[in-house]
C-alpha cells in the first residue's frame, strides 16, 4: 500500500529577466513533481510576489533591467515576511571558473552560473535544503 501522504512540494520564485529561461527552467523542476515554480520578469513584481505568499527559495537573476537582483536582494532583507527565505543567485556574469574558485558564494549567498543543467541546478538546490535541516 503506497503512502497516502505525500512530501509537500518545494516552492520556488524564479525572478529572471530572460522570459525563456524562466520557462525552461519551470518545465524542468516542475516535471520532477519535487517543484512547484512561479515565474516572473521583474524584480519589483518578484518582491510583491515573494511578500504575499513567500516560497521556500527564490532564484534570483542579478543583472536585470529596472532593478538588479542586488537590490531585490537587499529589499528582501529589509522585509521581515522575506529576510528568511533563501536566495540562489543566477548569473551569467560569473563563469563555472569564477563560481568555483569563490566556491559559489556573492555576499554569503550562493549562486550558480548560466548556463546551468537541469541536473546541476536540483543538485545545488539539495544542498541548500540540506544544509537547513
Amino acid at each position: 500500500m503506497e503512502e497516502a501522504v505525500k512530501s509537500k512540494k518545494i516552492r520556488i520564485l524564479l525572478i529572471d529577466d530572460e522570459k525563456d529561461f524562466g520557462f525552461f527552467v519551470k518545465l524542468n523542476l516542475e516535471k520532477t513533481g519535487r517543484f512547484e515554480v512561479t515565474t516572473t520578469t521583474s524584480g519589483s513584481k518578484g518582491l510583491i510576489l515573494a511578500s504575499k505568499e513567500p516560497p521556500d527559495l527564490i532564484l534570483l537573476d542579478i543583472i536585470m533591467p529596472e532593478l538588479g537582483g542586488g537590490h531585490v536582494a537587499e529589499q528582501l532583507l529589509e522585509n521581515p515576511a522575506t529576510a528568511d527565505i533563501p536566495v540562489l543567485f543566477i548569473t551569467a556574469i560569473a563563469s563555472r571558473t569564477q563560481v568555483q574558485s569563490q566556491l559559489g558564494k556573492i555576499g554569503g549567498r550562493s549562486f550558480i552560473a548560466k548556463p546551468v543543467t537541469p541536473e546541476e541546478l536540483m543538485a545545488k538546490i539539495d544542498r541548500l535544503f540540506a544544509r537547513k535541516k
